[in-house]
This record gives C-alpha cells, structure tokens and sequence, in this order.
C-alpha cells in the first residue's frame, strides 16, 4: 500500500479577491469515504469557474471543499467501502466539484476515468471539465447531428478547442471565434474549417455566409450579454442555443420573436451542481464514445503552460489576460 501522508499541501481563498487571493496552505488529506477513491493528484486543470470561485461568485455546492479545482489527473492510493472499478495503483483523470489544487483529493468512484488513449498523466489532467462539458452541452443537450454546423465561441480556451476537435470528429462542419488573427488560425489547426477574428470580423455575417444564408445549427456559448441577440439571428430553422458561461452578462435585450419563427432552442447547464449519477453518467459516454477519438488522433489535449501548486496565483492571472492558447495546469 502507498504511504499515505496525513498532511498536505493545498490552495485556498481565505478572502475573495483577485489571482493574489490564492494562499499555498497545509491541509489535512482527505479520506476516502464509501465510495469514493483517493487521488494523488499529479496535475490539475485551471477553469474559469476556478476564477469566478476566488472572487467569490461561483459558490460551491453544499458539501463541497473550499478547495478549488474541478478536475485533475493522478494515482489512486485508496479505496472506500464500496469502490470497485478501480484498484491502487490505477492512473486516472477525475472529474471534481472541488479539490483539485491540493496534492490528494477524494473523489465518487463514478467520476473517475481511466486516462485516454495516447494521453500521459500530466496531459490528463486538463482533460475532464472541458471534456464533460462539451458533451453534456453539445451532443446531449443541443443534440448536434453530424452535417450539422456548429459554432464554438471562444475557439482556444479548454472547452473551445474541446468542441471543435469533437464536432469534427463525429462528422459537423466548425466556425470557431478568438480573438486574434493567430488565435483564429489556432481553431483551424485545431479542426474549425473557419476561424473567426471577432475583434475584426463579424461572426454573424460569415456564419451566413459559410452556410449560404442558412444559418448554423448548434452554438457554444460562454459570452452571454450582447452576444445573445447576434446569435439568434445566426441560428438556422431548428438551431439550439447553449450557454455554459456568461461571461457578457447575464441580461440582456433581444428579440424573442425570433426564437418563435425559427423554432429556436436556447438552453444552458452547469456541471459542477449535478449528481454524481449524472456525472457518473457522463463520464461513461465519454469511456466509451471519446476515448477512442483519442486513440485515432482526432483529439488530443493542448496544454498552453503547466505552473508549480504555489503558483497558482500566476497561473490565474495567466488565464485571465486571454493570452493562453489551451488549458493552463497545476502540478504538484
């Protein structure tokens, strides 16, 4: 049996605040209740919720560590009363409703993945969260049919290149913003048969015109705010409108009329308040239908800059500036 210690190194937000807020501290190491597995963690992946947590405005759900870090890569050590599917020993990549930035974490057995083909225990870890999302939002909830176009905002962050490599894969041709001419062209190494320069180009008038005035079908949204209304004109007959972020602002005002007309769907979900059946859920899908795109090399994870834990201060103001193309990791 691994040697388990009884104390860690952990990060935590004592007060709200800006990256600085973010406090290199000593915690106790988790147990491994029924069900649960304990982790130590190799690598953890940075998301914008991680951000909105520091500044106080994404609450955990009850229960959950004031610890953040929503997914994370590393060697199970322990097994509760219960767990089964994996043994000590096993690498694995988690999806977490906190704990990741911390050297050992606890973990529903359900959550955990073995790692993808082709991808190492470092890579994994900026893996779960943007995985997960994208296919909870955009092939289970929006539904995206193979031919059908699909529009990923934000085209270089975790889950915009996410999105792109995985509506390419399974057959839907890709327009993807950014925010830079080399930005842009990143989405097209990625797959996007279009990268978008939204600081220059407007999205709405050559998503109508790749798609010869149609229209696209399916958007991935995480601007919100003045974005809504441009892409309610853009969305074909029967287009779906799926939001996992806000970060525009949450009101705005827009013709709903539209919506009406075109037979429109808009919808939006988080993934960190959602039951570990439901995660336990997702995480199967991608087992079984993602991972093996990982094998064929139709994705891969793109790691922009990997921080030591006590940087992780750094690597939130890394993130926030918008300069990074891909995940931004913690490792321990």
């Amino acid at each position: 049996m691994p040697n388990i210690p009884t104390e860690m190194r952990a990060i935590e937000i004592p007060e709200p605040g800006g990256p600085e807020a973010l406090k290199i501290c000593t915690r106790p190491v988790p147990e491994a209740a029924a069900g649960e597995v304990l982790v130590r963690v190799k690598t953890a992946g940075i998301n914008r919720a991680d951000t909105l947590q520091r500044m106080g405005l994404y609450p955990m759900p009850p229960g959950a560590t004031d610890i953040p870090g929503l997914e994370a890569s590393g060697e199970v050590v322990a097994l509760g009363a219960g767990a089964s599917r994996f043994k000590v020993g096993d690498e694995v990549c988690a999806l977490l409703s906190g704990g990741g930035y911390a050297e050992y974490v606890n973990v529903p057995e359900p959550q955990c993945m073995l790692l993808p083909p082709k991808v190492d225990l470092h890579a994994a870890g900026g893996v779960p969260e943007t995985f997960c999302t994208v296919w909870t939002n955009v092939f289970e909830r929006a539904a995206l049919k193979p031919g059908e176009v699909y529009l990923a905002q934000g085209g270089t962050s975790g889950i915009g290149y996410t999105g792109i490599q995985l509506a390419k894969a399974f057959g839907s041709p890709v327009l993807a913003t950014a925010g830079s001419d080399a930005k842009a062209r990143a989405c097209e190494e990625f797959g996007a048969d279009r990268g978008i320069n939204y600081k220059t180009e407007d999205f709405v008038a050559i998503g109508k015109e790749f798609t010869n005035g149609r229209g696209v079908d399916v958007i991935l949204d995480m601007i919100g705010g003045d974005y809504i209304p441009r892409q309610l004109e853009l969305l074909a007959r029967e287009g779906r409108l799926c939001f996992v972020a806000l970060m525009g602002g949450t009101k705005v005002e827009a013709d709903f009329g539209l919506v009406h007309r075109k037979h429109l769907t808009v919808t939006g979900s988080t993934l960190r308040s959602r039951s570990i059946e439901q995660k336990g859920s997702i995480c199967r899908a991608l087992e079984e239908k993602v991972w093996p795109l990982f094998e064929s090399g139709k994705c891969w994870p793109v790691i922009h800059k990997t921080f030591p834990l006590d940087q992780a201060a750094e690597a939130h103001a890394l993130m926030e500036s918008s300069q990074h193309i891909g995940k931004i990791m913690l490792e321990t």
